[in-house]
């Protein structure tokens, strides 16, 4: 990358868009041509920058955005993107005259925001969700009839979509749970279809997309596979061979200061780590306040010219020290990679996340958001 593209930054974060188009692509050819690809961007787009991901989505012929809220869905439009967007969160009944405006779609799960619906004076589009065995946001099984007199009771009111989430596609070796609430979901799209709606049909998200062919239904929703991130080891350890999935974000840092010590020598708040050597430790300028889990102090990782040096002592609020003593010749300003390839070497967000026993989703979400993005 152009050192000008990162001038005056000490931390930033690279995006590959080569990376996002492969991924699309996949995820493209995965599905029949009649079958639509919504594209989720909550979250800051998984922390990749909600805008310009957005953006790059747009581009690449997506059919819908998912977000998470209407204060997403607005900032999308505000910045002039044109493609339809999907609500999946709770939306406040005060938002729904606005987001009516921009043509932005709202999710319905329940019975309060049917009741703060009926006197919008614009027309909406909703897509109704339904609670197939998530446990979480939807209509079950039994309020079928009453769903369906509360939509023909609603003028203003369009049904666009029906969906539902599943809560264990992500391991194909347990399928019967997902079956189950495929079943469960196909009784509510026969009652809609009975009834003369015709709702673009969504369950499967990147996992259900990927392992589940019946799940495709009208949309899938892909999330974390188009950031090239598997959502399971399950699911990468069936599909890993059939396809391949490119990792679009590398983050990186600065070599702020390069320091020798003796060994027995303490490092770090409340003298955490004893050097069992003569070190050579470099300062860098980032830390769990960026979003580098506090949890990595002594057990973390970055790469330093294409070799692993160890996080050493505790990962302060901006700052982490590393110890560079075998990573060759290093000097102040050199890059450093917390997430990433250098050289031969690699820190995947998976690997970190598995180091914790966490979830990548999460590792990759709380990336500090001020962090500027520099898509290439």
């Amino acid at each position: 990358m152009n050192k000008e593209d990162r001038k005056g930054l000490r931390t930033w974060i690279e995006i590959d868009k080569g990376a996002i188009k492969h991924n699309y692509a996949v995820f493209r050819g995965l599905i029949a041509k009649n079958t639509k690809l919504l594209g989720v961007v909550k979250s800051n787009a998984y922390g990749h920058n909600l805008f310009e991901f957005a953006k790059e989505l747009e581009k690449l012929g997506a059919d819908f955005l998912g977000v998470d809220s209407a204060v997403e869905a607005l900032a999308l439009r505000r910045e002039g993107v044109k493609a339809p967007i999907l609500v999946l969160g709770f939306t406040l009944p005060e938002m729904f005259e606005e987001l009516a405006k921009k043509d932005i779609s709202v999710t319905v799960s329940n019975f309060e925001t049917f009741k703060a619906l009926k006197n919008i004076g614009q027309k909406i589009n909703i897509h109704i969700k339904v609670d197939t065995g998530m446990s979480r946001h939807g209509f079950v099984d039994a309020e079928i009839k009453k769903v369906l007199a509360e939509i023909q009771s609603k003028p203003m009111v369009t049904v666009g979509g029906l969906f539902t989430h599943f809560a264990m596609a992500k391991n194909p070796a347990f399928p019967g749970y997902t079956k189950i609430q495929i079943e469960k979901f196909n009784k509510w799209r026969d009652a809609f279809t009975k009834a003369g709606l015709k709702p673009i049909c969504h369950a499967g998200a990147t996992a259900g997309s990927l392992l589940f062919d019946e799940a495709h239904f009208d949309m899938i929703r892909v999330g974390i596979g188009l950031y090239g991130i598997w959502p399971s080891k399950e699911a990468h350890a069936v599909y890993g061979g059939k396809i391949k999935l490119q990792t679009v974000l590398t983050w990186k840092t600065l070599i702020a200061e390069i320091k020798k010590f003796p060994k027995g020598t303490k490092v770090g708040y409340d003298c955490s780590e004893t050097l069992s050597r003569n070190s050579v430790i470099a300062v860098c300028p980032v830390g769990y306040w960026h979003g580098l889990p506090r949890a990595l102090s002594s057990i973390g990782n970055v790469l330093v010219n294409g070799n692993k040096c160890k996080i050493v002592g505790r990962v302060c609020m901006d700052i982490i020290m590393i110890d560079i003593t075998e990573a060759g010749k290093v000097k102040v300003l050199d890059e450093v990679t917390i997430i990433g390839r250098d050289g031969k070497n690699k820190i995947l967000a998976d690997e970190i996340s598995g180091l914790l026993d966490g979830s990548t989703y999460e590792l990759l979400t709380r990336i500090n958001p001020l962090i500027k993005r520099i898509y290439r």
